[in-house]
């Protein structure tokens, strides 16, 4: 008879997160979506007010409005999902990955601001569809111009700037790539 197998034996405690830290966990989760969720409505009221109430509502068609609220989307969205990341990191850290200091949390909330303001111009721009297509085309096309706008900024060397580790707010697997943990077991395994 197996020792530690049984249906009714309790099982050993990974050394994972404790209940209060899963706990802790589920609420920031909450909190980020909380703020991504509102960052985006927030967005879409702050462009859908540029196409209407403001100097630029003159260059915005009737039928490229919708583009304006994609870019808002957008924007909000990304503010809303990466500043509350981007201040975590700054107060919180690990062995593997420590916190960030004061500067380059500054240069990368800029760098998202500037992405976000970058989206914004991409969807005034897709909005000018509105003078020769109607509502809905101009709206399918634009969320996809939007949306694969990041595409060219993502061929950038970021590095060189400073900014290389933006996406590395987020967290990673922290263990080695499948084609190298095979390696290493491969050749540990022969004996030559």
């Amino acid at each position: 008879m197996s020792v530690g197998s049984g249906a009714g034996e309790p099982r050993a405690q990974s050394p994972g997160r404790s209940a209060a830290g899963n706990i802790a966990f589920g609420a920031g989760l909450l909190l980020v979506l909380a703020t991504m969720t509102l960052g985006a409505f927030a967005g879409v009221a702050l462009t859908i007010g540029l196409a209407d109430d403001s100097f630029l509502s003159s260059a915005i068609p009737d039928d490229g409005r919708n583009a304006m609220g994609i870019g808002g989307i957008g924007m909000g969205g990304l503010l809303g999902l990466m500043l509350p990341l981007l201040l975590l990191a700054a107060v919180r850290g690990t062995e593997e990955k420590p916190r960030l200091g004061p500067g380059e949390a500054l240069l990368k909330a800029l760098a998202l601001v500037l992405f976000s303001v970058y989206l914004v111009v991409v969807s005034l721009l897709a909005a000018q569809l509105g003078w020769i297509l109607p509502k809905g085309p101009t709206t399918l096309v634009s969320f996809f111009v939007v949306g694969f706008s990041w595409m060219p900024l993502a061929l950038v060397p970021w590095e060189r700037f400073g900014l290389g580790g933006v996406g590395g707010l987020l967290p990673s697997s922290g263990g080695t790539s499948r084609g190298t943990s095979l390696d290493k077991g491969g050749e540990s395994g022969k004996s030559d």
